[in-house]
């Protein structure tokens, strides 16, 4: 009990410290942004296997094409529970303690991928994909960790700067893929299995570098700052015990980012499958799928500065124009066509991109620091979900119809972007011109 005391009676001092000084804020806010960047090194070479051969096990493994946009959904749908569980875990403990968890989860799953492909269960395979999810969603989570200490007009770039450090371990995974085959057939293991090593290992790399060096925790310490500066200004706390989380904020936001989570989960899963029906080799198929993942991540530097100064919803449309004309030209490309096909997904991960920056910025916007995490969480459940119904279904329209089906259908789902959007706009307009008419 003492010993409770003591570090309650610690925290304390830490944030009173923390909220008297606005350069010591800035400091932590800077070297909580520079933790998570390495991190997310790790964590974008981990999330890059079951992107590049994922479908291409499960395809070896089953046997045919129609169950191909399994693996993607699989995983896509253990990121689903662990998003709510890294969330709420993040809420009570903190973002160490929470994306710690869940990379060394995913770092578990990848770890249970290459034992199945050794001894060639499906059972183990479904049940490790599963597992290894929660590397995905704990990646994904991580962007919110450098905005627990961000104002208003550094959030998206917050975001922005974590995403671009993703990007070389998400780009180096995938071109990774013919050296870690080799090394896997070297000790005995499925050559396809080979990346997942390297997720392993990169997983558990990221949960261990937040583990050791995310202290003191932002979101702990945004948390204690706010409530000491209720403690000291009474009107400030009359004022915000009426303030409530910004539910049309939070479902535009989740939106956005669903509808590009769908587009871009069910193009890319089977674009590695359509590739080798064309006769593409698993260094082509790495190329492609390196540069979507690039386009990913990288262009986030300029995502988060034009999301912060244009603003979110120009860039939520950005988003949705962007994902149609990917999936135009995917649908029309040549099938043996390098280019092509490079551009195509390249496109589809700068929709994806804009659509997530744009998304999570206004996710943060409407919430509070005391239930953020919580909300983020759930927030990325749903994101989860929607990626796990494009893996499955992309699958089944490939096989029972095309992939030129699959990536014209998404293109146009993209659309949907724009109602939501103007919906949104439209009542903020009308609420502020009924805020202007009850004050005259």
């Amino acid at each position: 009990m003492m010993l409770h005391k003591d570090s309650v009676k610690a925290l304390d001092v830490q944030s009173a410290s923390y909220s008297s000084s606005s350069e010591k804020q800035k400091t932590l806010y800077k070297r909580t942004l520079f933790i998570v960047s390495i991190s997310q090194v790790f964590g974008g070479a981990g999330l890059a296997a079951g992107v590049t051969v994922g479908a291409l096990l499960a395809q070896e493994m089953l046997g045919t094409d129609a169950f191909a946009g399994l693996p993607s959904a699989l995983f896509t749908l253990g990121s689903a529970g662990a998003a709510l569980f890294v969330g709420t875990l993040s809420q009570r403990y903190g973002r160490r303690t929470g994306l710690t968890v869940g990379f060394i989860v995913g770092g578990l799953g990848a770890i249970g991928v290459v034992i199945a492909a050794i001894i060639n269960s499906i059972f183990l395979l479904f049940a490790s994909l599963l597992i290894y999810g929660a590397g995905t969603a704990t990646n994904l989570q991580a962007r919110y960790a450098g905005t627990d200490l961000a104002n208003n007009k550094q959030r998206a770039t917050a975001i922005s700067l974590t995403m671009v450090f993703t990007t070389f371990g998400a780009v180096a995974g995938p071109n990774l893929v013919n050296v870690m085959g080799d090394f896997a057939l070297s000790i005995g293991v499925p050559s396809l299995a080979g990346p997942f090593i390297l997720s392993a290992v990169a997983y558990i790399l990221a949960g261990l570098v937040l583990f050791i060096m995310l202290r003191p925790d932002p979101l702990i310490i945004a948390k204690m700052i706010e409530e000491s500066k209720l403690k000291h200004n009474h009107r400030e706390a009359s004022s915000n015990t009426g303030r409530i989380e910004n539910k049309r904020g939070v479902i535009v936001g989740a939106t956005i980012m669903v509808l590009t989570q769908i587009v871009m989960v069910a193009i890319m899963t089977m674009t590695p499958v359509h590739m080798t029906h064309h006769g593409h080799g698993l260094g082509e198929i790495g190329l492609v799928i390196g540069f979507h993942i690039g386009a990913m991540y990288l262009p986030s530097l300029v995502t988060g500065f034009l999301v912060d100064k244009v603003g979110r919803t120009a860039i939520a449309i950005a988003s949705g124009a962007t994902l149609l004309l990917a999936g135009l030209l995917s649908a029309m490309a040549p099938g043996d066509s390098m280019i092509l096909l490079v551009i195509a997904l390249s496109l589809l991960g700068l929709g994806w991109n804009f659509g997530l920056i744009s998304g999570t910025a206004l996710i943060v916007d409407s919430t509070e620091t005391s239930t953020r995490a919580k909300t983020q969480g759930r927030v990325d459940v749903l994101i989860a979900l929607s990626g796990a119904s494009g893996g499955v279904l992309s699958g089944m329209v490939v096989a029972y119809s095309s992939y030129s089906t699959l990536s014209f259908v998404g293109g146009i789902l993209s659309l949907l972007l724009m109602p939501v959007v103007f919906w949104s706009r439209l009542v903020e307009v009308k609420s502020k011109l009924n805020n202007f008419l009850f004050y005259w």
